[in-house]
């Protein structure tokens, strides 16, 4: 399997293979041309609830962290999307594709050791 991370901002390339953005909201000032997406899984973001509480503020992201696992595992419409991009990974690559600004504490972070562990 073979995933990577890439801002909805910057240039899209023949490397990224599938570009799944995994937002549950359409990132702001990009065109559906631009973002040259093969797939929108919202339901793999965070809940809104998570989100709002994070708000990207480094010194929750440990627990951000946690709560957003804690989503995955147990929300089917989370266990599906997960299980959809596991399937398209197994043998191409995968791009996942966010739009926040901080590259470091983000929730596609997150999501990337979360699959990277289900399927090892």
């Amino acid at each position: 399997m073979a995933l990577h991370l890439k801002r909805v901002y910057e240039e899209a390339s023949d490397s990224d293979g599938k570009r799944i953005l995994v937002d549950r909201l359409w990132p702001r000032g990009i065109s559906k041309q631009k973002a040259r997406l093969d797939e929108w899984e919202k339901d793999i973001a965070p809940s809104p609830s998570l989100r709002k509480w994070f708000q990207h503020d480094p010194n929750r992201f440990e627990e951000f962290k946690q709560e957003y696992r804690k989503e995955l595992d147990t929300h089917p419409e989370k266990i599906a999307a997960v299980s959809r991009v596991l399937l398209l990974s197994e043998n191409e690559t995968v791009t996942l594709i966010y739009g926040a600004k901080d590259s470091v504490h983000n929730h596609a972070i997150v999501l990337k050791e979360y699959l990277e562990e289900k399927e090892s």
